[in-house]
């Protein structure tokens, strides 16, 4: 898929991971959807970001843990665009918690938003997609999806399902809607460490460093463009997996 004048959304797109992917996909000469649900000053600031390389961009909050928050959100880019070829479900949440007393409601609110919403997102991405004659999913999971965290049960539960929703909408929705996942190591400072702790995160990859969110944005320029690819799973981590 070539991205000039094509309308990409990315979920979790005002900051961090989701910014970079957003921006990245602008420079390719995409229209971007930039969602957000509490972050307004950083869509703002994305958005704008977007809009001065020479695209058109619109940022939009919704609720992705509801299925009118989800409606919403697709209904928005449909009125500013008329369509959407591209979606990469970026956002997520991430909670520590002990196996032997995690809430239900703790368990849910991740599930709800790592896990239930990329589908419905990647549902009603279907069928705006099905208007233009197809397009690309793109669903960022995580080393979590790969290896048991259990400090963050939820989280890598979630992040593993996520990868089979990958290769289930992958099948069902071919040929004409490619479907494939990112799964990123470290590429973004954990919020309280400092610059020496999360260096050292690097000691653990062969390629002793940490990664950034220009590494993931690549990998999913790569798997949109990548016209003969669906169902599969990049994972961006400097080779941590196999260390």
């Amino acid at each position: 898929m070539e991205l000039k004048d094509k309308v990409a959304l990315v979920t979790g797109g005002a900051h961090r991971v989701g910014k970079a992917i957003a921006v990245a996909l602008a420079e390719a000469g995409a229209h971007v959807v930039v969602h957000y649900h509490a972050a307004e000053a950083a869509a703002l600031e994305t958005k704008a970001e977007i809009e001065a390389l020479g695209v058109r961009a619109v940022a939009v909050r919704a609720d992705l843990s509801t299925a009118a928050g989800i409606d919403a959100l697709f209904a928005a880019a449909e009125a500013a665009f008329g369509g959407l070829d591209v979606l990469v479900n970026s956002a997520a949440g991430m909670q520590a918690g002990d196996v032997r007393t995690l809430t239900r409601a703790a368990w849910q609110q991740v599930m709800d938003l790592n896990l239930t919403a990329p589908f419905f997102c990647a549902q009603a991405a279907a069928r705006l997609m099905a208007g233009r004659g197809g397009g690309v999913i793109v669903n960022i999971s995580d080393l979590a999806g790969l290896q048991p965290w259990t400090r963050y049960p939820a989280h890598s539960v979630s992040k593993a399902g996520l990868l089979m929703v990958t290769q289930v909408l992958a099948k069902a929705l071919a040929p004409q809607i490619r479907v494939n996942a990112v799964a990123p190591g470290p590429v973004f400072k954990t919020v309280g460490w400092d610059d020496e702790r999360w260096e050292r995160l690097g000691d653990y990859n062969l390629l002793k460093r940490t990664g950034s969110g220009a590494d993931v944005a690549r990998a999913v320029l790569y798997l949109v463009g990548a016209d003969f690819v669906t169902g599969q799973t990049l994972v961006v981590d400097g080779g941590h997996v196999i260390a």
